[in-house]
């Protein structure tokens, strides 16, 4: 009884006072969202577990499509499994160098051709661009100057310094005789006879500079200075023209109305016109395509090559979305095969796709026969139609949910594809079959569509 005693006190301490919790509010929007989220789990959960109480299976089902044939109604002559592709994929990359400052597109989004997508600093070639444009008329000026030739200003200013240099020589000359006889006379000293020699000399020397000088302001300029101020001018004009260019560059634009697969940078990132690395510098800002052109690649094993030629109707359907099918077409045969693998590439182009069929889905590929050379079939011949491999037992057996039971139906099979057989006896399309049915199920047996 001690014992007793003492674990009720060792409980009591225990417990919590709940009195003293305060109960955060919630609004009323939060407290109905709270209750249907229960309240869908609670059906879950009771739907899974009446399955597992009443032993009646929850099954996955697949509607049994018939492939559409081409216009002439033709047979399938080859299946074959590939992966859809876009028939451009273009990596958007950068001319110049630079620091991402904007970027406006997230992946998935459309763009149209010539939208801006990236924004890169542009400071630096913003002032190569103004100087470029000053050093462009700095020499527009100068041309000018060379083309206007010599003021008339100049000119007489050339003339007044000649004839004023001119009058200085006369004299010049005049003193030089009379410095020459008094020489011979002994009047003077030699060095007053030089000196006045040299000052005729070197008035002699200034008129005729003086006279040149005039002359060439006549003239103007030689036609080699203006050819030469002209090449100058068409140099810095390059300069401007590419430096703009440059600038433009910084934005860059799309190429192509398509739809952003990947986007490859963000702002702060150094973007450069050559891939460096992932840690490093980006060489291209983002990837894109357009998704109305896609094609569906596949490898074609050469014993089935010869099934294959140029323009062969097809039809194609996903793994994803095995009820739809897309009309198709073979538009490229690969000149070569692969040797190590035994077969050659094909690509077919999807004629009209829409928004559920993407890039690197799984795909298959039915390839018709050429109605030209086909033997017309009768009408009571049996139409082909394509399931999921994992719906077939033994090879031939199929279970089909029809009113809640498992009914066993026996199939021929035709041909075998990856995931994807084709049967021509058994099934007429429009049936639903189970997928991957449990071993122990057998005809009869009640089963339910597995909740989505």
């Amino acid at each position: 009884m001690a014992d007793s005693a003492a674990i009720d006190r060792n409980l009591e301490g225990l417990r919590i006072d709940r009195s003293q919790r305060q109960v955060p509010r919630k609004t009323n929007v939060s407290r109905v969202l709270i209750l249907v989220g229960i309240t869908v789990l609670v059906v879950i959960a009771i739907w899974r577990i009446w399955g597992m109480l009443t032993g009646v299976p929850e099954v996955d089902v697949h509607r049994v499509v018939v492939p559409t044939a081409g216009s002439s109604g033709s047979s399938i002559v080859l299946q074959a499994a590939g992966y859809v592709v876009p028939h451009y994929r273009i990596e958007v990359a950068s001319k110049v160098v630079g620091r991402v400052a904007w970027m406006g597109v997230e992946k998935g989004d459309k763009v149209q051709s010539g939208q801006d997508i990236v924004r890169l600093e542009d400071q630096e070639y913003r002032a190569r661009l103004q100087e470029s444009i000053g050093t462009l008329n700095s020499r527009k000026a100068r041309l000018m100057e060379l083309q206007a030739g010599s003021r008339p200003e100049e000119i007489q200013r050339a003339e007044f310094n000649l004839l004023e240099q001119q009058a200085l020589l006369k004299q010049a000359r005049i003193d030089f005789g009379r410095a020459q006889e008094l020489s011979k006379d002994g009047v003077i000293a030699k060095a007053e006879f030089d000196q006045a020699q040299n000052s005729l000399e070197a008035l002699e020397s200034r008129v005729e500079s003086l006279a040149n000088t005039l002359t060439l302001l006549q003239l103007g300029p030689r036609q080699e200075e203006i050819d030469f101020a002209l090449a100058e001018v068409d140099r810095a004009e390059g300069a401007v023209t590419y430096n703009d260019t440059i600038v433009d560059a910084t934005i860059i634009r799309a190429p192509v109305t398509g739809t952003v697969l990947e986007r490859n940078v963000e702002v702060g990132e150094l973007v450069t016109t050559g891939f460096v690395g992932e840690r490093g510098a980006k060489g291209y800002v983002i990837a894109m395509a357009d998704l109305d052109d896609i094609q569906v690649e596949l490898d074609i094993s050469q014993d089935d090559f010869a099934r294959i030629f140029m323009r062969q109707e097809t039809t194609v359907a996903t793994d994803a979305y095995r009820d739809r099918s897309y009309q198709g077409q073979v538009v490229e045969i690969s000149p070569e095969a692969d040797r190590q693998k035994a077969t050659v590439q094909v690509k077919v182009q999807i004629l009209e796709p829409d928004e559920f069929i993407r890039p690197e889905m799984n795909a298959n590929v039915a390839f018709l026969a050429d109605s030209r050379n086909q033997t017309q079939e009768s009408a009571s011949s049996n139409p082909r139609v394509r399931i999921p491999s994992d719906a077939l037992v033994n090879g031939n057996l199929v279970f089909l949910l029809i009113e809640n039971k498992a009914v066993s139906k026996t199939v021929h099979v035709v041909r075998s594809t990856g995931s994807i057989v084709e049967i021509d006896q058994g099934l007429s399309g429009g049936e639903e079959v189970i997928l991957s049915p449990p071993e122990e199920l057998e005809n009869g047996d009640k089963v339910q569509r597995k909740a989505s």
